[in-house]
């Protein structure tokens, strides 16, 4: 939803989502480790994040992320702008910023530039990601399904909290089915 410093992820992450800011890929937070990538692919969901001018008025935001033949991720983060009425999308690629076992990775919409997508958060099953850029101005929570229950978005709360995100600040993602 979205792997967007991101851009700045999205992680959308359009990170993940839209985002790009033009810091270093920082390691500011701890990232998952270790990482198994090919299980974090496919389709997720944007569950809440920190609102940028990238992503704004977008709900039914997604991410959906697929392996290259290079090792590089293909990102490909899509929304609805309810201001203008329709969908968005951008498309993008994400490679490993450091370890391929670490869930650290740098992501571009924009050519040379890249922003960092760290998955600061998974649980075993790769279904419910906690995903931060590079400061805690980037923040998303991100589901393989519309909704995440309670008690792990209670514990995502905690965790971007303790790491000094402001949680009332999240914007809380429209999923309900939208006709296209």
């Amino acid at each position: 939803m979205n792997l967007i410093n991101l851009i700045s992820v999205i992680p959308m992450g359009l990170v993940p989502v839209f985002a790009f800011t033009f810091s270093s890929h920082s390691g500011q937070f701890a990232a998952v480790k270790p990482f198994t990538l090919p299980k974090y692919t496919g389709q997720w969901f944007e569950i809440a994040r920190m609102d940028f001018r990238f992503e704004r008025n977008l709900t039914h935001v997604t991410a959906n992320y697929s392996l290259n033949k290079n090792g590089t991720v293909k990102v490909v983060n899509r929304g609805y702008d309810t201001v203008k009425k329709v969908w968005k999308q951008a498309v993008g690629k994400a490679k490993f910023a450091g370890s391929k076992d670490e869930a650290r990775l740098k992501v571009s919409f924009f050519g040379p530039f890249y922003g960092a997508y760290n998955v600061i958060a998974l649980d075993k099953d790769y279904k419910y990601a906690l995903v931060a850029g590079s400061s805690v101005k980037y923040l998303w929570i991100l589901s393989r399904e519309t909704t995440v229950p309670e008690d792990i978005r209670q514990k995502y709360l905690r965790i971007a909290a303790d790491l000094g995100f402001k949680t009332s600040d999240l914007l809380w993602t429209l999923q309900e089915p939208k006709q296209e």
